[in-house]
């Protein structure tokens, strides 16, 4: 099925009351249907209510659901399709933003006290391409006002029991309540079928995007690894730990020419393109985790064309299965 023009996220589209998801490809201005029931009780309850089961105990990493590579061969058509975004992933637990390690993320008071009370989900996104920004700001203890560069958006509200389109809903309400411009909600489409997802991989990525997330309809909130959530994407990316700084030559001399870097099996490669001039004056510190692209592996098992994508700070080692 083609891309339909101009797609409309659902939740700006929905006729009060109105529940039914629409089918493939359409949003909900296509659906001619009447709206056939309110938002079921348990996701109105959960609006603006504590904390639910989900709040983590003090210093511990947040329970999340963690997203499987798509294989290309599933059928997603029917599937919530987003926007893959190149933030940082925040657990708001209705009182503080935390990591997906379980540190606390030091905000301004301005960004936190309007947030609403209820458990989300979401991403501290300062915009395309602006990883490595985004990474230094939210990394710092001082509540700086370059936090005004930062949007917490949503895609989950893990407390509120049923299935993913209820719980959307139910964030969505919080959000909107809350009315603060440094909160919103993560826009969802459904995929139309293989042509669909691929026209939308290619626009997200011509405009700078990462790739794109796939969310099962009817799925529940689960913690750790799940093939509900799928991340779709040309390029693959993982993480390596920095061992050694390679010195460079040419222009580069004086300053970082590659990273040398391990897998979490021990391979070693180096990692020489990617990096601003600041970067290549001052390169991640040995030990450090990074995230690098690459294209594919070789026969040996290392990746091929590796480029540097930026710290992660949020990211643990060896990685969690």
């Amino acid at each position: 099925m083609a891309k339909p023009d101009k797609p409309i996220p659902w939740w700006r589209t929905v006729p009060e009351g109105t529940t039914r998801a629409p089918a493939p490809g359409q949003t909900w201005r296509q659906t001619a249907e009447p709206a056939p029931e309110p938002l079921p009780a348990r996701a109105r309850a959960a609006v603006g209510r504590e904390p639910g089961p989900t709040v983590r105990a003090a210093g511990a990493a947040p329970p999340i659901l963690l997203a499987h590579s798509w294989d290309s061969v599933a059928d997603l058509t029917g599937w919530w399709m987003s926007e893959k975004l190149d933030g940082v992933r925040a657990y708001w637990d209705g009182g503080s933003l935390i990591s997906r390690l379980g540190n606390a993320f030091v905000a301004p008071a301005w960004f936190t006290s309007a947030l609403p009370s209820m458990v989300l989900d979401g991403e501290l996104w300062g915009g395309r391409r602006k990883f490595q920004r985004t990474v230094s700001i939210v990394r710092r203890q001082d509540a700086s006002e370059d936090w005004r560069e930062i949007v917490f958006v949503v895609f989950d509200a893990p407390a509120v029991a049923g299935p993913f389109e209820d719980r959307l809903r139910a964030a969505e309400a919080a959000v909107a309540a809350s009315a603060v411009g440094h909160a919103r909600l993560h826009p969802q489409e459904r995929c139309g079928g293989i042509d669909h997802l691929r026209a939308e991989l290619d626009r997200v990525e011509r405009e700078g995007g990462e790739g794109l997330m796939m969310r099962r309809p009817g799925s529940a909130y689960e913690i750790g690894r799940s093939r509900s959530l799928l991340k779709v994407k040309t390029f693959h990316d993982a993480e390596a730990i920095v061992v050694e700084h390679l010195p460079g030559l040419g222009k580069h001399k004086g300053r970082l020419g590659a990273l040398l870097v391990a897998m979490p099996d021990g391979k070693r490669f180096s990692v020489g393109t990617g990096f601003t001039d600041d970067e290549r004056s001052r390169p991640p510190p040995i030990g450090a985790v990074i995230t690098y692209r690459y294209q594919e592996l070789s026969d040996g098992g290392v990746p091929r064309f590796p480029s540097f994508v930026g710290v992660r700070i949020d990211a643990a080692w060896p990685p969690r299965p």
